[in-house]
């Protein structure tokens, strides 16, 4: 065995979080109930002061809570009169002089919706280390039941309904099916609509179609400019739409048409850090007047202060005919929209807790417990996402309907989100030791919980995928900063999220997370259940500092509309990153321990539970380094790991997958051992030398193989160079229909030092989100007889099986491929498969890749091709597949470029002579 890598030698140890501290001091608490006749034209968020000495026995506050009552449970205030009360014994003097006593105020919440006018700031700019409880009544145990109290961002609307006969939509028995109101000047401009707490749909094309898997309806017509002629004022419409090869969602702002009226002018489409066209075909448009035309759609015409509304079917009597608007069917419909709860979001945060950290206003604020409130109705932010993380795919917008900035010793417990615009929660800069705790983050229109650091923070700032730094080691040690670790304290760090249930995120935005991890450190991530989002479950970015700890989770049902991704993703595009692996490598000598400058602490998933159905069920991609990945059960996807250093994986199990290493350097230091596989491994474009520091030791369950012994995995020995003590057979798992994966006492995998783990308890343990969390789906496995064993599947929530991953190390230079041809003295292939693609970094199996012996044909000279460069076009003919390449170069020998795709970027190269 090759001696391990210098940068091994000096791998950091895991260090241990530290204990969370929750303050007990007095801080102030802000809120206000709006109405629908008392909106403020402009939102504002105000800082109240903190206090310690007010309140020493609590105040309780109700909805409709008077402003001067006792603050008693019989006697609650509203408040606003709790803000004065709080507020006014801050002034100086006061409080102290008239004797209150020191202790905690805290703020019981009677049940109730609480409407805020404005969103609620507490800790910012007042230089007071304190903490506020709000501790609703024990109405119900917050713990274990859904909160009663609700913080809403919406208004509530009294309006009057009449039919709308400006739209000409009738139902089926000739009545009107679109009715209007006029909404007061107070209420601003607003993208969501609740009619008796159900989301309606704004009006779009195509119409809603909740079992579509993409945008829940798309068309390729969407902008068609038949289409657009019909739109008499399109301008405040929106084009949503994927990215062309599906790495999340696009999103454009309509400003109006061009001179010709068929095309639209729009601004927009920043959201991802990889930026492409929108997808010619997955794409949806809404917010457009004229097509409002199925039931449950809606529309606001700013203009003229209209809301237009498309009722469901319920609110129709049965029987009813007739246009008329004053006959009897439409007047009880009238009657029903008149006495219906019309809710309207007006804010995009409801509550922030602590300062400013980056402009240094105001003190850490500490010891904050908000427990046992629901947050609801908040504007949709997608337009706002456009801060790249890093050198990641994402950007992001740092707004939420919660906001913890600048605290230390903070907690959320007992709390559930749902019907928001954007993310729900956004842990942002300086923070320490905050919990959140018990969980229910459903149906938001952007990421469930962010944990986001100050890019200054980071020493090498690079704000995109193509961001190129100095080449050569001697430039390189002068333009950049070779200290390791972060700059200064301003980014997550010693953070929980434990018991979260995280469903149906990314309604809206679809390059988010149930939780998403950048620019931060050591945060421990358990007893999640994410599922039902259309990316990743877990995604940690690039130009992070590790020892974050993911365990005990339980994450499926993910990749639902996006492509290339897995369950758990990463990336690690650190200081030592480059597209071209070389470049990295003719750095390592100089700078032996560079992979980990950034890296710092190992990130370690252990015990989770992962399946994914359109991508990896772990995908550590581009760069991803010190990992250790230990007692992980995939049910589908496998596990990949792209290039990076000093991954351990370590006693795992993929079920009906397996092991899929994608273009790794030549000294990763990466272990791999004591695994239980499915299939052997799908290498992809890996390096012709012994891979890693050390694979051996794995199993491969081939059930078929029962009745004899196992025997050395001779293709996993040919791929790796190394297995030497790996094998296959039958791994005589004990029910694995159950989902139970331990394998029996005479199981040959526990030979190779394989550690049976429990396969269960996995995810939220709290009784109110165990009843609520989905199932996942369990695979089906052959048996020890060779017989299907179907998994129990879930009801009505499982995940979907789709067959993802065809490859199985095509492609590879570990041997000759499938496929493989010759062409001008160069081994060359077309593009096949699910892992080409993601290791490539295309879009679609388009193109002819040179495998091999790059060097030895005329192109080498003529044009400057390598290895591994793919062929998209010959001259101005596309080269699609080899035998488009063969007959482009039959007619047209000596064209006077070629386009290929080289550090997954295309590129042009001219004939040199």
């Amino acid at each position: 065995m090759r001696s391990s890598p210098a940068f091994l030698k000096r791998t950091p140890r895991l260090a241990t979080p530290a204990a969370t501290v929750v303050f007990a001091l007095a801080v102030a608490f802000a809120g206000i109930a709006a109405t629908a006749g008392d909106v403020r034209a402009e939102a504002r968020s105000e800082a109240i002061p903190l206090m310690r000495d007010i309140a020493p026995d609590g105040l309780v506050v109700a909805p409709d809570g008077k402003d001067d009552a006792a603050g008693t449970a019989d006697a609650p205030l509203s408040l606003t009169a709790a803000v004065r009360k709080i507020a006014g014994a801050g002034a100086e003097g006061s409080g102290r002089a008239a004797g209150v006593r020191t202790g905690n105020v805290v703020v019981r919440l009677a049940p109730g919706t609480y409407y805020l006018r404005e969103t609620l700031v507490l800790g910012a700019g007042t230089g007071v280390t304190g903490g506020v409880t709000f501790e609703p009544l024990r109405f119900a145990a917050a713990d274990r039941q859904p909160p009663a109290v609700v913080f809403s961002g919406g208004v509530p609307l009294a309006l009057k309904w009449e039919a709308a006969p400006e739209v000409p939509a009738r139902r089926a028995d000739g009545s009107p099916a679109v009715f209007k109101a006029a909404v007061p000047a107070a209420v601003r401009p607003f993208d969501q609509l609740f009619v008796n707490g159900e989301q309606q749909v704004l009006a779009r094309y195509p119409n809603f179609d909740p079992a579509a898997r993409y945008f829940n309806g798309v068309a390729g017509d969407a902008i068609a400019p038949e289409r657009i002629a019909r739109w008499r004022d399109p301008a405040g419409a929106f084009l949503h739409a994927l990215h062309d090869a599906h790495w999340g969602g696009m999103h454009f702002r309509v400003l109006g048409k061009t001179d010709d009226g068929r095309a639209l002018r729009m601004e927009g489409g920043w959201q991802n850090n990889r930026p492409s066209p929108p997808h010619r075909k997955i794409r949806f448009v809404e917010n457009v007047f004229e097509e409002l035309d199925a039931p449950g759609e809606w529309f606001f015409d700013a203009k003229t202060r209209t809301l237009f509304f498309c009722p469901p079917a319920k609110f129709f009597a049965a029987g009813t005919a007739g246009d008329a608007a004053g006959d009897a069917g439409t007047a009880a419909t009238v009657a029903r929209l008149n006495a219906a709860s019309i809710v309207v979001p007006q804010l995009e945060t409801l509550v922030k807790v602590g300062g400013d950290a980056a402009t240094g206003a105001g003190a850490v604020t500490g010891g904050v417990a908000l427990r046992g409130i629901a947050f609801r109705h908040t504007l949709r932010t997608f337009m706002q996402t456009r801060e790249p993380l890093q050198r990641s795919d994402w950007r992001i917008a740092r707004v939420a309907a919660v906001v913890f900035e600048n605290t230390a010793g903070c907690s959320l417990t007992g709390a559930e989100f749902s019907d928001l615009g954007g993310n729900a929660i956004l842990v942002n800069n300086r923070n320490t030791g905050l919990r959140l705790a018990s969980l229910h983050i459903h149906d938001t229109g952007g990421n469930g919980v962010i944990f986001l650091g100050d890019p200054a923070a980071a020493r090498a700032p690079f704000t995109h995928y193509g961001h190129i730094i100095a080449i050569e080691p001697d430039d390189f040690a002068k333009m950049v900063d070779g200290a390791p670790g972060p700059r200064g304290d301003n980014f997550p760090r010693d953070c929980s999220l434990e018991d979260a249930l995280i469903t149906r995120t990314g309604t809206v935005e679809k390059q988010t997370a149930g939780v998403t991890i950048d620019l931060a450190q050591r945060i421990t991530v358990r007893h999640c259940t994410i599922a039902g989002v259309p990316r990743a479950g877990i995604n940690i970015g690039a130009g992070t500092w590790g020892g974050h700890r993911i365990t005990d989770c339980d994450v499926f049902d993910t990749v639902r509309e996006t492509g290339d991704h897995g369950s758990f993703n990463s990336w690690g595009r650190d200081r030592f990153w480059f597209a071209d692996r070389a470049r990295t490598e003719r750095l390592l000598p100089r700078f032996p321990t560079l992979p980990l400058w950034d890296a710092v602490e190992p990130v370690v998933l252990d015990r989770n539970r992962w399946r994914c159905d359109h991508g990896w069920d772990i995908d550590l991609d581009d760069g991803s380094t010190n990992y250790v990945i230990t007692r992980n059960l995939c049910l589908n996807g496998g596990l990949k790991l792209r290039e990076g250093f000093a991954r351990r994986v370590e006693n795992n199990i993929t079920v009906n997958n397996t092991f899929h290493p994608h273009v790794w350097y030549r000294e990763s230091g990466d272990t791999v051992r004591r695994n239980i596989f499915f299939r052997p491994y799908a290498d992809i474009w890996m390096p012709k030398t012994p891979w890693g520091a050390d694979v051996d030791y794995n199993f491969v369950h081939t059930p078929a193989a029962i009745a004899a012994p196992a025997v050395p995995a001779a293709t996993l020995q040919k791929k790796s160079r190394r297995d030497a003590h790996s094998l296959t057979g039958d791994a005589r798992f004990l029910d694995p229909a159950a989902g139970d994966y331990r394998v029996a006492d005479d199981s040959p995998a526990l030979a190779l030092g394989f550690k049976n783990f429990p396969t269960d308890n996995y995810g939220v343990r709290p009784a109110w989100l165990r009843e609520r969390a989905p199932k996942v789906q369990l695979p089906v496995v052959k048996t020890a007889a060779g017989k299907a064993a179907a998994g129990k599947a879930a009801v009505g929530k499982s995940s979907r099986s789709t067959g993802v991953h065809a490859d199985t190390g095509s492609g590879g230079t570990t041997g000759t491929a499938a496929g493989e041809a010759a062409f001008l003295s160069m081994r060359v292939k077309n593009i096949a498969g699910f892992g080409e693609l993601s290791a490539l970094g295309l879009a679609r199996e388009f193109g002819v890749v040179i495998v091999a012996d790059a060097a030895k044909s005329p192109l080498a000279l003529d044009y400057g091709v390598r290895d591994g460069d793919v062929i998209l076009a010959w001259g101005t003919a596309g080269t699609g597949d080899l035998r488009a390449l063969r007959a482009a170069a039959a007619a047209t020998p000596a064209p006077a470029s070629l386009k290929i795709w080289r550090d997954q970027r295309e590129l042009i190269l001219k004939r040199r002579r």
